[in-house]
């Protein structure tokens, strides 16, 4: 564990040695807060109407704030994230210090597990500045608390899963550019996937909703912990670390 920590301090010195993890962290502050101000406002503006006399369904802070707030937030991932994975690799290729990195006493594990984990670490600062918005609710009112943990632990699984998928392309490619836009257009892809069981009912079509990154996170933001969306999470990041894995030990040999 010593040689991972190592290499995910190491990287994660270099996000915030560079703009790229206060641009990152920037933007989504922002867009976060734009969404989350939002959900508050129709959420009041829905309440003001019930005081004036007029019919309006239940109000339940859950449901008209928490729940479409981290809805929202799993959108920022999937347009965020490439641009943390986008160089996990490809810049080490760029630079040439992948060869140094793939001489050193260092197990192939270990590297992508360290630079997965710096990800993963710059992805809960995401999730850190998020809580600083939604506890502002916990000022006015008394949401289910639990039940927003565990939408936070969907999130967190989701976001290990989409880092997990982006560091697998970072490490085909040593253009950030092009390791961003695959990693982008796999995400879209893996996003909108479900679409194809709206129009087929057939065995591909619950295949491609079962492969779908979306669905699975929809019980988590309800506050529920589903084993199959859980493990769902577990073998997706498995799976790109895996692959990663793999794809370095082709590069260290054809080196």
């Amino acid at each position: 564990m010593r040689n991972v920590w190592t290499i995910a301090s190491r990287e994660l010195r270099s996000y915030f040695a560079s703009p790229i993890a206060y641009i990152l962290l920037a933007m989504f502050s922002l867009i976060f807060g734009y969404f989350f101000f939002s959900a508050v406002a129709i959420f009041v503006d829905f309440a003001s109407r019930g005081q004036m006399g007029m019919q309006m369904p239940p109000m339940n802070v859950d449901q008209f704030i928490i729940q479409p707030t981290l809805g929202n937030f799993s959108i920022i991932l999937l347009f965020l994230s490439p641009m943390i994975t986008m160089r996990l690799f490809a810049e080490e290729k760029r630079s040439g210090t992948i060869e140094l990195l793939l001489t050193s006493p260092v197990r192939d594990f270990e590297i992508i597990f360290g630079k997965w984990l710096a990800a993963v670490l710059l992805f809960a600062c995401m999730l850190a500045i998020s809580m600083l918005n939604l506890a502002v609710i916990f000022l006015l009112s008394t949401p289910d608390w639990r039940a927003l943990l565990v939408g936070y632990l969907g999130l967190l699984l989701m976001g290990g899963t989409f880092l997990a998928i982006g560091a697998f392309i970072s490490t085909l490619t040593k253009n950030q550019i092009v390791a961003g836009a695959l990693t982008f257009g796999a995400f879209l892809l893996l996003w909108v996937l479900d679409w194809v069981n709206a129009y087929s009912t057939s065995t591909v079509g619950k295949v491609c909703q079962y492969i779908a990154i979306a669905p699975h996170f929809e019980q988590f933001s309800k506050g529920v912990i589903e084993l199959k969306d859980t493990v769902y999470y577990l073998s997706a990041i498995g799976l790109g670390l895996f692959l990663s894995k793999r794809s370095l030990e082709s590069l260290r040999w054809r080196a």
